[in-house]
């Protein structure tokens, strides 16, 4: 393929996923995202996307090379997909995204509301022994007209719920893999466009086997929609910001890309981030006088507005119970875009920094860079960061400390380690040699901003830099590794770029002097340093996922349920990872017993009673559930029949080093059906 169609394929895909998720997010609401609209909607979406990409510029890409990459990412796309992981019981945001796929694809709406009236339960739920809240579901409205709501942004669940329809959740879960591998195809398009085409087939190889990427690829998370959609977005201001200022094209690519890098806010919430760094860059652009800028500025504030009100209109809950991080977000957009229009005014006014200030800037941002990484990478030696001891995620991390020999201090959030995290996937050599590219590169960048001219490449350069020290200050995640790694999903390609970038001056450089040698012997270098850390640390996970066998134990649950029972569950991992597991797949009404009333068996027995009574009168079956084990049903003077006991390999949680194996986990389930009487 030629590095146009790579390109405006690969720009294509990233549209379609915005545009599907607008619309599907829309009619969601309404309750009308039908396989009958849904369908005709994505087709729709991909014609008007190939339309809208036709005729773009691309990057240049020998015919040998595209080749190659198209393979490459081909074939990581066939590897994640036959290897994925069966994330179906909502322990981790996987699984969470796979059942509120499935609920919007069999219920045709975001927001499900639910007659407990029918089903014997209002009493119960409206003095607070039910609740049908569960891990990442929320119970919303009034207790007399409950709903349930997701918990995270509509992208998932659109674009994941095409594969429901298709094949069911097993289909569903194959889907992550081809997004992923369309996340490293960009990768590798930025790669060739900024140092050459073999060389970007290098950097997509490197990021291809890096642990994380591969974990995200075999599992149904948000991070590899959110990472199409902004590599995408980069991709095309890069490349219009380098074109011709006279040319439709070029206004239509960078319209392409403000929609692109603002819709990622569909898929992450803390997308707004990346939105907030490319805005001086469109100030500047606008006080250099181009004409690129205006499609641009459209284009991000459009889709990021679009996808604020889905959020708030479709996910409040869960914004609400963020708002801490949101809005600090929220007050360093106002003071970034009051910071780029003063500036912009000035500009304008004729106002101009010191020549001396222009002259010595470049070099001391370079110091600044290098002295900031050295600042993060000795943090673990005079700071250690913690949050709140009270939050669940601290409990949660006392209990692992526990269990590894660690010092118990829920409160820690390791963030202090982050440069190491990234060194366990990379290691310190490329770490090394990104630092001081980097330096160099925003050092070329200043210095042409001081002559009047914006680098093609800097605002991608300066957004991925400034993503990547953010994240590494506040990762903003349980320090649960690998689930935590999911964070350096822009920074690892990112290091693995800016190795690249290095490498292929290097070899220019050796080859103008005459060392016909220097090209090859670069790249093997270039190939171990960052190869040989990133597949020693995936090879103890080159084989299957994790978590095989969740889909057949849910069969098997849903095997002995009836459509009019309704089922109860009765202690903790029943009332976690079953209760929208069992609506969703098995179409079966089911509450959940609060904390207090399952720590209390007296008062559990009589809830438990009650709502037999009241399903009975409704018509129903009351089926008590637990999966801690069958003695919470030997408590209430029942006979548990025992459906699911199976074992399978699961995520090592590990905090103070990269995980180097898979642990045992697995599913039990009992059932009991509650006379009325």
């Amino acid at each position: 393929m030629t590095g146009r169609a790579v390109t405006a394929s690969a720009l294509a895909a990233g549209l379609w996923v915005v545009g599907v998720t607008t619309v599907g997010g829309v009619l969601a609401a309404l309750g009308w995202w039908s396989p009958w609209v849904a369908w005709p909607v994505a087709v729709l979406v991909a014609a008007g996307a190939a339309v809208l990409v036709r005729g773009v510029p691309g990057v240049r890409l020998g015919p040998a090379a595209g080749a190659a990459l198209v393979a490459l990412v081909v074939g990581f796309a066939v590897y994640a997909g036959v290897t994925h992981s069966e994330h179906v019981l909502p322990r981790r945001d996987a699984a969470s995204n796979l059942q509120a796929a499935v609920s919007l694809a069999r219920t045709h709406e975001r927001v499900v509301p639910v007659d407990v009236a029918a089903l014997g339960a209002g009493a119960a739920l409206a003095r607070g022994d039910v609740t049908l809240a569960s891990a990442a579901f929320y119970q919303v409205g009034s207790v007399d007209e409950p709903a349930v709501q997701p918990q995270f942004l509509m992208a998932p669940a659109v674009v994941y719920g095409f594969g429901v329809w298709a094949g069911g959740p097993s289909l569903a879960q194959l889907l992550p893999a081809v997004v992923m591998a369309l996340g490293v195809l960009l990768v590798g398009l930025l790669g060739a466009h900024l140092a050459g085409s073999w060389w970007g087939v290098a950097a997509a190889g490197l990021t291809a086997v890096l642990f994380p990427v591969l974990n995200v690829a075999r599992g149904t998370y948000s991070e590899q929609l959110a990472l199409l959609t902004l590599l995408g977005g980069l991709l095309a201001l890069t490349l219009a910001v380098g074109g011709e200022d006279d040319d439709p094209a070029t206004r239509r690519l960078a319209l392409l890309g403000g929609v692109l890098v603002g819709g990622t806010a569909l898929a992450r919430v803390d997308a707004l981030r990346e939105v907030l760094l490319l805005v001086p860059f469109l100030a500047v652009g606008a006080a250099l006088g181009r004409r690129w800028v205006r499609p641009a500025v459209l284009g991000i504030a459009g889709s990021t507005v679009v996808a604020w009100a889905l959020a708030v209109g479709l996910s409040y809950r869960y914004l609400g119970d963020i708002h801490a991080s949101l809005l600090p977000l929220v007050a360093i957009a106002v003071v970034v875009l009051a910071g780029s229009l003063g500036g912009l005014w000035l500009w304008r006014r004729g106002r101009r920094l010191p020549g001396p200030v222009v002259r010595r800037a470049p070099d001391v941002l370079a110091g600044l860079v290098v002295l900031t990484g050295l600042v993060l990478w000795s943090r673990p030696w005079w700071m250690t960061v913690r949050q709140d001891p009270d939050d669940p995620g601290s409990r949660y991390v006392a209990g692992m400390q526990r269990r590894q020999g660690l010092p118990v201090d829920g409160g820690r959030t390791y963030a202090e380690h982050t440069v190491d995290w990234l060194s366990w996937y990379v290691g310190w050599v490329a770490l090394v040699v990104a630092l001081v590219a980097l330096a160099l590169l925003l050092r070329r960048a200043l210095a042409g901003l001081g002559g009047g001219r914006l680098e093609p490449w800097a605002p991608a350069l300066f957004v991925a830099a400034a993503s990547t020290v953010l994240t590494l200050l506040r990762p903003g995640i349980t320090p649960d590794h690998p689930w935590a790694d999911r964070r350096l999903l822009v920074a690892l390609p990112f290091v693995v770029l800016l190795v690249v970038v290095a490498a292929a001056w290097s070899a220019r450089r050796l080859s103008s002097s005459g060392k016909r040698w220097g090209t090859p012997v670069v790249a093997v270098l270039t190939v171990l340093a960052v190869g040989v850390p990133a597949v020693l640390a995936t090879w103890p996970f080159r084989g299957v996922g994790v978590e095989r066998g969740s889909l057949a134990a849910v069969d098997d649950v849903c095997g002995v349920l009836r459509p009019d029972d309704v089922v109860l569950g009765i202690d903790s991992r029943a009332s976690s990872e079953w209760p929208q597991t069992v609506r969703g797949m098995c179409g079966v009404p089911y509450l959940v017993a609060t904390t207090p009333v399952r720590q209390d068996p007296a008062r559990l027995a009589d809830v438990v009673a009650e709502m037999a009574r009241g399903a009975s009168a409704s018509g129903r079956r009351l089926v008590v559930l637990a999966a801690d084990g069958p003695e919470a049903i030997e408590g209430l003077g029942l006979a548990p029949r025992s459906v699911v006991d199976i074992r399978f390999p699961e995520e090592e949680h590990a905090l103070d080093r990269p995980p180097r194996k898979t642990d045992r986990g697995g599913v039990r389930v009992s059932v009991a059906e509650v006379p009325a009487g």
